[in-house]
């Protein structure tokens, strides 16, 4: 056990998985662009980030480049501010030691987190997502007090997550990027990992297309010492903060050996037109789901301040949409093999 608070463990955890992540997808393609950190600080409240995006658009003359990514992120924040009454309210619903806001006054916060998305070049490669994160909403703090004590935390939650999002369905990549996660989780209890391949296959999920975004992962959110309703109390699982952050440290851990290896395998493979126009459109499907469900883009986009090039960096450099397409009307087809599984989720491991 630490005598540091746990926002600085969270701090120092998110930048260490950023450093790890970067210096892995790096070493895939070492004569490759590098990934271009920037740094930047937040304005109206306080806080900052490293964004650590990569990106290789078209030469001049057309050509396309042939690196092992298309586009990736990793991006780190570390924030603080206050939350507005309303905002605090609706938390209420999850987190009932928050206080009912009173005289129209809101409640300092903090909040961090590493979110990063990949998005390889080769059809046969799957994109990647994770995110890991934690957040304590604190009394507020006397302006007139001389008290060098940190305010007390009202609230404290972590959250988190790693999925996969293939265009062409290879079930050995699903079992083993499913396989390490669990193997990660297992020691913390071994509830988790099934309720949260729940909650990521109902989380990521197109309801006009009735269909998911990917193949599932795990998702959690909310995840603090009082009684979660995804997760049963007579069964282990981390209820103190130590407890869960090392859950946590451990999934984030884990993203490297669940995903690397397949990227690694499938990024030298060749590939046809037909093969790129189907991620194309796939990653159409990507596109929706991010601007028009995801609760984490939506909640970026209306924050006062937002930074909006590090919000879209999830975003595929290149998306295609076709009306009415027939690329997976054959049954027997690969592409066809794929939408079976993102319209009917499966238990991998």
């Amino acid at each position: 056990m630490t005598s540091q608070p746990m926002r600085k463990r969270a701090e120092e955890l998110v930048l260490e998985l950023q450093a790890k992540i970067v210096a892995a997808l790096q070493g895939l393609d070492p004569a490759g662009p590098s990934f271009k950190p920037d740094r930047w600080t937040r304005a109206n409240d306080g806080g900052y980030g490293v964004s650590c995006v990569f990106a290789a658009p078209p030469a001049d003359d057309g050509s396309e480049s042939t690196t092992v990514l298309e586009k990736a992120g990793v991006n780190v924040s570390v924030v603080h501010g206050t939350l507005p009454p309303a905002a605090v309210q609706q938390m209420r619903a999850e987190h009932a030691s928050l206080p009912t806001p009173q005289n129209g006054e809101g409640l300092p916060y903090f909040a961090t987190g590493v979110s990063l998305v990949i998005h390889p070049r080769n059809p046969n490669a799957p994109t990647s997502h994770a995110n890991f994160r934690y957040f304590e909403v604190t009394e507020p703090v006397d302006a007139t007090s001389s008290s060098d004590e940190p305010p007390k935390v009202l609230a404290w939650w972590f959250g988190g997550g790693a999925d996969l999002t293939p265009v062409y369905l290879y079930e050995e990549d699903a079992k083993h990027f499913h396989q390490t996660l669990k193997d990660a989780a297992q020691p913390h209890g071994e509830q988790l990992f099934p309720a949260f391949k729940k909650w990521c296959d109902e989380y990521f999920y197109i309801p006009h297309r009735q269909e998911g975004r990917g193949i599932g992962g795990i998702f959690f959110d909310d995840l603090t010492a009082e009684p979660h309703k995804r997760l049963s109390p007579n069964s282990p699982r981390p209820f103190t903060a130590d407890e869960i952050f090392d859950f946590v440290k451990d999934m984030g851990n884990s993203f490297v050996p669940a995903y690397l290896p397949i990227l690694e395998k499938r990024c030298k493979m060749p590939w046809t037109p037909r093969q790129r126009r189907w991620q194309l459109i796939r990653r159409g499907r990507y596109v929706e789901f991010n601007l028009m469900i995801d609760r984490g883009t939506k909640f970026g986009l209306m924050a006062p301040g937002a930074r909006i090039e590090s919000i879209l960096m999830s975003l595929p450099e290149t998306v295609r949409w076709e009306y009415m397409t027939d690329m997976a009307d054959d049954p027997t087809s690969e592409e066809a093999k794929l939408v079976e599984v993102v319209k009917n989720p499966k238990e991998w491991v």
